[in-house]
């Protein structure tokens, strides 16, 4: 984003933010049509797609440290859908979802087509192509699957409409079916547990019948990639799992590697 468009962003939702807070709020609602209002006070010129401001803050950047600074110690502000073209200001614990630098590695003969690997760009649709080429989904989780639909964007009736990078679907040896969202990041995007809430809520709604485990999924190099697992609790979304897989030659996963594999728990 450049500097021009970003300081353009941050009035809007700044302007949005502070129209509704009062001192001690925990939620403040506030609806698309926000934006143009607020551009129009602010004599701003919106972006032809202007629901990119409330996308950026979401998923791509930070918000204002004037809106940081009112959440407690230990909370942060997010934005969540809450309905059709309606959204909330909501605050969650400060925890970010980012790789943890002591864990171990795990070496996956890279099977990513040749032909693919020269165009891939750095983003995150090179990171769905390795994990799906690669089978990192069955190898994470256990279960033989298959992609189903990538970028899906669908409506739900408690959220409106959101956006799954890519759904998986699963059979286990039991005979049992799976459904795997995945968000997926590069280096730079955060993955937000706003998204991954929102997937949860797809798959209750689209996929009732099948048993749901959210998916992040994160380069942390270009052949290293952090897989996450998520699951539902009492206080909410919560990270079960995380493992990371480096893609490398065949000749490079030795037998001292494979006899470590082999002490690791499942």
């Amino acid at each position: 984003m450049s500097k021009a468009r970003k300081n353009r962003y941050t009035q809007i939702i700044e302007r949005i933010f502070f129209s509704y807070y009062k001192e001690g709020a925990r939620e403040i609602s506030f609806e698309r049509e926000d934006i143009q209002r607020a551009a129009k006070e602010l004599a701003i010129k919106l972006p032809k797609n202007f629901g990119d401001v409330i996308y950026s803050f979401r998923y791509r950047v930070m918000l204002p440290e004037s809106i940081r600074a009112k959440a407690p110690q230990g909370e942060m502000w997010v934005i969540r859908p809450a309905g059709r073209a309606r959204y909330s200001f909501e605050l969650a614990i400060n925890q970010p979802i980012t790789p943890n630098e002591l864990l171990s590695e795990t070496k996956v003969p890279d099977a990513t087509p040749g032909l693919v690997a020269k165009y891939l760009l750095k983003d995150e649709q090179a990171l769905l192509a390795k994990v799906r080429y690669n089978r990192l989904i069955d190898v994470f989780t256990g279960v033989t699957c298959y992609s189903l639909q990538n970028h899906l964007r669908t409506t739900t009736k408690s959220l409106g409409q959101i956006e799954t990078d890519e759904v998986y679907v699963g059979v286990d040896k039991r005979g049992a079916h799976y459904v795997f969202p995945v968000q997926a990041k590069g280096r730079i995007d955060k993955l937000s547990i706003v998204q991954i809430e929102q997937d949860m809520a797809m798959c209750k709604e689209k996929f009732p019948s099948l048993i749901c485990r959210a998916i992040g999924a994160r380069f942390i190099e270009d052949n290293l990639i952090a897989l996450f697992l998520f699951e539902e609790g009492e206080k909410g979304v919560s990270l079960s799992v995380e493992k990371h897989y480096r893609l490398v030659l065949p000749d490079e996963v030795t037998n001292e590697d494979l006899n470590v594999y082999l002490t690791r728990p499942l």
